[in-house]
């Protein structure tokens, strides 16, 4: 494998309903094996609702902006240079609470799958994930 500089105008941006994505490392975009690299932006009012990755890590780390951070049925806010482990499996959820919007650096490793290295299964319509919020 070899190194590879990758400029801001070359990030995969994609534009969820609820903010913005920005594909900073994936095996799609650097071959990365291990890690997948994404810069989230969260509009005000708006979040990343309950879901879990099966066989991926996390770790989220917010650059700026308050952000409500739920792992299983324990919400924390977090601000600027705070940080969340999440296991594989675990469900979580963040939302953005501020009236600006809020950005975070979502780092997962091990890549798994083809394309982005990201695998992701929603249960937010489901118990006891519906009726937390």
């Amino acid at each position: 494998m070899e190194g590879k500089f990758i400029t801001k105008e070359q990030v995969l941006r994609e534009k969820p309903e609820w903010g913005a994505l920005g594909w900073v490392s994936s095996p799609h975009t650097t071959n990365a094996k291990d890690l997948v690299v994404i810069e989230v932006s969260l509009a005000p009012g708006n979040g990343h609702n309950f879901h879990h990755h099966p066989n991926q890590e996390e770790v989220i780390y917010v650059i700026e902006g308050e952000v409500e951070q739920w792992i299983g049925q324990e919400s924390k806010m977090l601000t600027s240079g705070d940080v969340v482990f999440i296991p594989p499996a675990m469900v979580h959820a963040t939302f953005n609470v501020s009236p600006q919007n809020a950005k975070l650096l979502a780092i997962l490793g091990p890549a798994v799958g083809d394309g982005q290295g990201y695998e992701i299964v929603e249960v937010f319509e489901e118990s006891p994930w519906k009726d937390l919020r």
